[in-house]
């Protein structure tokens, strides 16, 4: 069975789902899997220099030649602070990615670029005011993210973001982000009327996945009060696993940081520093046997118990959806 939604029919997917992007997680054999199993992978443009985002992007849109359904994305980073955007942007346009999603900042230039020749835009959102901006920029979707989302997670739970956004905004879809790891959240998103989901942190725990296997381990191992949030990686809070090192460097800002986090004349330099000394870090932390583990994940570890193939895993979540609905559909006419 296929599920049709707007957002399935933007993107030619037979199914409503994205494999989320995940800096230094998301990989080309992860994209690939998502394209022959009918849904979207989307991977960070940070996860390659230009060239290498070059060599991906020509492979992922030859590869989905192969396949009926199924589509890739690139999530961009418009914030400022990226040094390389409008490198990767230029890269993502000239080889017409079919779609982007874009995170922390302005995407006006993204959806500009994007439209030219037809391909889609969603943006992270977080509350209604950036929602507007985005709307206003003319994006194709939101994605909606909140709490529980691994990496740069949101502040409200999903259960009132997205009938929001669906409220203020009816016209654009809503992808869900944050907190979902099985086909009965899929299906409980879908109930409450976004077009599609958006998960991560399960994909992690995967064989195509390249991280180490310590980080895959804490994966399986950590519940969910053992996802924090930490504002020492960007500047901004990054939802990660309670590590060790974690604990030893400390999830807030002092009081300097803060300060000049907070003047607008500094803070654009000093998020720069910092994301550079970080994602050195993040770098080494998903290499084997080291010991200065910062390693992003959201709260969804708590019910991850298992690695698996990503064909395996997308099949498990198509399964347990269509489960769930038909225990639903089954349970309605036997009350009624």
């Amino acid at each position: 069975m296929n599920i049709t939604t707007n957002i399935t029919q933007h993107l030619n997917l037979s199914f409503p789902l994205m494999m989320a992007p995940m800096y230094l997680v998301s990989n080309e054999e992860m994209m690939k899997a998502a394209i022959r199993n009918g849904i979207a992978g989307v991977f960070p443009a940070m996860n390659y220099d230009s060239n290498g985002l070059k060599n991906v992007i020509a492979n992922l849109h030859s590869y989905k030649t192969n396949f009926q359904s199924g589509n890739y994305g690139v999530n961009i980073i418009v914030q400022k602070s990226n040094p390389v955007f409008e490198e990767q942007l230029a890269v993502c346009v000239g080889l017409k990615v079919p779609f982007f999603t874009t995170s922390l900042g302005n995407p006006s230039i993204v959806i500009e670029k994007a439209h030219s020749y037809g391909a889609k835009v969603y943006c992270d959102v977080t509350n209604l005011t950036h929602a507007k901006k985005c709307a206003n920029a003319g994006c194709d979707g939101f994605i909606a993210v909140g709490q529980g989302a691994g990496g740069h997670a949101g502040p409200y739970t999903l259960q009132v973001l997205v009938p929001a956004l669906i409220e203020n905004f009816p016209e654009i879809p809503v992808v869900a982000s944050g907190g979902i790891a099985n086909g009965t959240g899929i299906l409980s998103m879908l109930s409450l009327g976004a077009s599609a989901i958006s998960m991560g942190t399960r994909f992690i725990a995967s064989h195509e996945c390249k991280v180490s296997e310590e980080y895959k381990k804490a994966i399986l191992e950590a519940g969910m009060e053992d996802i924090v949030l930490s504002e020492r990686i960007s500047g901004t809070p990054n939802s990660i696993i309670n590590t060790p090192y974690a604990k030893k460097i400390g999830l807030k800002q002092n009081w300097i940081e803060k300060l000049i986090t907070k003047n607008p004349a500094t803070k654009i330099y000093f998020k720069k520093i910092l994301q550079k000394k970080n994602m050195t870090l993040l770098q080494k932390s998903i290499l084997p046997g080291n010991y200065n583990n910062l390693w992003i994940a959201g709260q969804t570890a708590e019910l991850i118990n298992d690695i698996q193939f990503c064909d395996d895993i997308i099949q498990q979540l198509k399964q347990e959806t269509f489960e769930g609905f038909t225990q639903m559909v089954v349970k309605f006419f036997r009350q009624s």
